[in-house]
C-alpha cells in the first residue's frame, strides 16, 4: 500500500473533524494510498503544538509557505476560515500538491475563480468539503432520483436553522464579520443546502431573494473557544455586525423544478437542522440531519389506502458507505461524513479522477450565493455567473 503525506491548515473545529477522518479512514477503508499525519499547521505556535499532540499529528507548522513546499506532503487540507482559503489554496496548487479546502471555496467570487483557474492548471485533484454530501441517507436520496423512482422533479426545498447567536450579548466573533466571515447564514450555512441542491437537482438558473440582520451590533470580545459554542460574555462597548442573520431565496433550476431556501442563525431551539425536501411526479423524499440515519420516502404507487412517507433507517450494508462500519441497524454520526469524504478524496488520488465536488462545484455555489446577494440588493431576479 503507498501512503501520501498530510498537511493539515487549521486545528480548532474543523481542524479536530478532519484530523479525526484521517485517523480513522484505512481502519474502515481500504484506502490506498493511506493518509500520513505529517503536519499540522496554525499561527500560534504554543497551540497548534498541543493540537497536533492531541489530535495525532507527527509534527506542525507555523507557517502555511513551509507546510506547502515540504516534499513529504502530497496533500494540503485547508480548515480555516474562509478569508484565508484562497492564498494558502492558490500557494498550495502552485507548489503541486492535491488540495481538499473547506466550504465554502473563498469569500468573494473573483477569488473562486481565480481558485479554480489555478486548481486547472496545476492538474492535480482539488476538492471543496461539502461533507453533507456523503451522509449515507443522502447519498441513497440521490440513487432514488437518478434511478427515476421520484420521475419528473418539481420542487426542492430546504432549510438550515441554528440558534448559537441568538443572545444579542453573543461576542462579534470571526463569522459576524463580513471581511472574515465572506457572509453570514447565507455563506456559513446556506450554502450547504444549496450544495445539496445541485448535488440532488441540479444547476441553478436564477435566484431571487433577501438578506436581513437582526442583531446589528454585538459586545467586542476576545473568543475564549472554538466554533459555534461560544459563550456570550457581557461588554459594555460593541461594534457592527457586517454579515447576515438570515436568509431566504427562490430558485429556479435549469431542469424546470422550483427551489425555496432559508438559512438563519437566530431560530431559537434549532441546534442545527438541516433539511431538505424532493418532490417528484412519482413520489417524494425527505431528510432531516438531525436524524441523519434515516429517509422518508413516499411513492405515489404505493396502495391506495397505506399511501404516506415510510421511513428507512439507512444502515444496511446495501446502502452507501453503511456496509464500511456497524451491522444494519447500528447508526453512525456527524463525523463519519469527514471520513466517507477521505477515502473518495484518497481513491480520487490513487485514479487520477478527481471526486465531487470539485472546485468547480465550488465556483457554481459561490456563484449562486453571489447571485442572492446581488438580487437582495436589487430586489430582482439575478443570475449566477458562469465559471471562466
Amino acid at each position: 500500500m503507498s501512503e501520501i503525506g498530510v498537511g493539515l491548515v487549521g486545528y480548532k473545529f474543523m481542524g479536530r473533524a478532519h484530523s479525526n477522518a484521517y485517523r480513522q479512514v484505512s481502519h474502515f477503508f481500504d484506502v490506498d494510498p493511506k493518509p500520513v499525519m505529517r503536519a499540522i499547521c496554525g499561527r500560534n505556535e504554543e497551540a497548534v503544538k498541543a493540537a497536533a499532540e492531541e489530535l495525532g499529528w507527527e509534527g506542525y507548522e507555523t507557517d502555511y509557505h513551509a507546510l506547502v513546499n515540504r516534499d513529504d506532503i502530497g496533500l494540503i487540507d485547508v480548515s480555516t476560515p474562509g478569508y484565508t482559503h484562497h492564498d494558502v489554496v492558490i500557494a498550495a496548487l502552485n507548489a503541486g500538491k492535491n488540495v481538499l479546502c473547506e466550504k465554502p471555496l473563498a469569500n468573494t467570487l473573483d477569488e473562486a475563480q481565480e481558485m479554480l483557474t489555478a486548481w486547472k492548471n496545476a492538474g492535480t485533484i482539488g476538492m471543496v468539503n461539502f461533507n453533507y454530501r456523503r451522509v449515507p441517507a443522502v447519498q441513497l436520496a440521490r440513487q432514488l432520483i437518478t434511478d427515476g423512482r421520484l420521475g419528473e422533479i418539481r420542487h426542492f426545498r430546504a432549510v438550515y436553522l441554528q440558534d448559537w447567536i441568538v443572545d444579542p450579548d453573543f461576542p462579534l466573533v470571526w463569522r459576524l464579520k463580513k471581511e472574515l466571515a465572506g457572509s453570514g447564514a447565507l455563506g456559513d450555512i446556506g450554502a450547504h443546502i444549496l450544495d445539496l441542491s445541485r448535488f440532488l437537482v441540479g444547476e441553478v438558473n436564477e435566484v431571487v431573494g433577501t438578506l436581513t440582520t437582526f442583531i446589528k451590533e454585538r459586545p467586542v470580545e476576545a473568543e475564549s473557544g472554538g466554533g459555534s459554542g461560544l459563550q456570550a460574555a457581557r461588554s459594555a462597548e460593541t461594534g457592527e455586525v457586517t454579515v447576515d442573520d438570515a436568509t431566504s431565496f427562490l430558485a429556479r433550476f435549469a431542469n424546470g423544478a422550483t427551489g425555496v431556501f432559508e438559512a438563519t442563525r437566530l431560530a431559537a431551539g434549532r441546534r442545527n437542522y438541516n433539511s431538505f425536501e424532493v418532490n417528484g411526479s412519482l413520489g417524494s423524499l425527505r431528510f432531516n440531519l438531525e436524524r441523519l440515519d434515516e429517509l422518508d420516502v413516499y411513492f405515489v404507487e404505493d396502495e391506495i389506502g397505506l399511501q404516506g412517507f415510510r421511513t428507512i433507517n439507512v444502515t444496511e450494508p446495501v446502502h452507501p458507505y453503511a456496509g464500511h462500519w456497524w451491522p444494519a441497524g447500528h447508526i453512525i454520526g456527524w463525523e463519519h461524513t469527514f471520513v466517507h469524504a477521505i477515502a473518495d478524496l484518497m481513491d480520487g488520488i490513487k485514479n487520477g479522477v478527481n471526486p465531487a465536488p470539485t472546485f468547480e462545484d465550488g465556483f457554481r455555489c459561490q456563484a449562486v450565493l453571489d447571485a442572492v446577494e446581488r438580487s437582495a440588493a436589487s430586489g430582482t431576479w439575478e443570475q449566477p455567473v458562469q465559471p471562466a
